[in-house]
């Protein structure tokens, strides 16, 4: 059965694109068929981390929106496409595709300005579900709540709210908590990112378990390696045993086999 699972943060610079992009990698990785939809039309992004630019991308999900295609030719298949990126070789031949949001001016004002049809988003969505025969699809969000995002959360069978070891970050990842209760959703997981090497990760995963009474799928170190990798590469898949893929590697288990 089809499962959708929501990647969302209350605030940005949580690390929520990288953090899906691995994640989802991951997930194929394992044989699973799997689509990754950024929704964050605003501020898009996660497509650099599979190499891609406007030229390459094609359609997009605005294409979608505006009604010009259906959603089944925005699914750009990244394990036909790996590009020559060292991590991403090993996406070769695997299920996975990229539903990817423009990086026009143009579409993105219009999107600012004008929003766009949620009802439309949750139709394309569950076609692309049937279209593909998903195992897994994965929203990566817009920070924040608004109208979009509480589309992505209703929806989803799991919403993983990524949080910094931030004061700001508590008090919101509070609200979404919340929220997504009031909502039923019927599965949620916390991930902690970017936590200072010098924590005890095991108190941070405690003590953030015991604020908000949802499991900690996992706690992942400040990743100074990644910064410095520049979003050129899937970087569990570049570089499986470092400490941050060792985590992300974790929280993809915890996906497959509890969720």
């Amino acid at each position: 059965m089809s499962k959708t699972i929501s990647i969302h943060s209350f605030r940005g610079g949580t690390g929520k694109s990288n953090t899906t992009a691995n994640l989802a990698a991951q997930v194929a990785m394992a044989g699973k068929r799997v689509a990754i939809v950024d929704t964050d039309i605003q501020s898009p992004g996660i497509h650099v981390l599979f190499g891609l630019d406007e030229k390459k991308m094609g359609k997009t999900l605005n294409d979608f929106l505006a009604g010009r295609c259906p959603i089944e030719e925005v699914a750009f298949n990244i394990g036909e496409h790996v590009g020559d990126a060292q991590g991403r070789q090993a996406l070769i031949g695997k299920d996975l595709w990229l539903i990817p949001s423009s990086m026009n001016s143009g579409e993105i004002s219009k999107i600012l300005r004008d929003g766009y049809d949620v009802n439309m988003m949750n139709k394309g969505l569950k076609t692309l579900r049937k279209a593909l025969e998903l195992d897994y699809l994965f929203i990566d969000t817009h920070p924040g709540l608004n109208e979009e995002t509480l589309l992505s959360i209703v929806i989803s069978d799991v919403l993983i709210i990524i949080l910094r070891p931030d004061q700001q970050d508590f008090q919101g990842t509070a609200v979404t908590v919340d929220i997504a209760r009031s909502l039923d959703v019927p599965a949620m997981r916390l991930l902690v990112n970017k936590a200072l090497t010098r924590y005890d990760f095991d108190q941070v995963r405690a003590t953030v378990e015991a604020s908000y009474g949802v499991k900690v799928s996992g706690v992942l170190p400040l990743n100074e390696d990644m910064v410095d990798m520049g979003s050129a590469d899937i970087f569990s898949l570049r570089y499986p045993d470092h400490p941050w893929s060792v985590g992300i590697k974790g929280v993809a288990q915890d996906i497959l086999e509890n969720l």
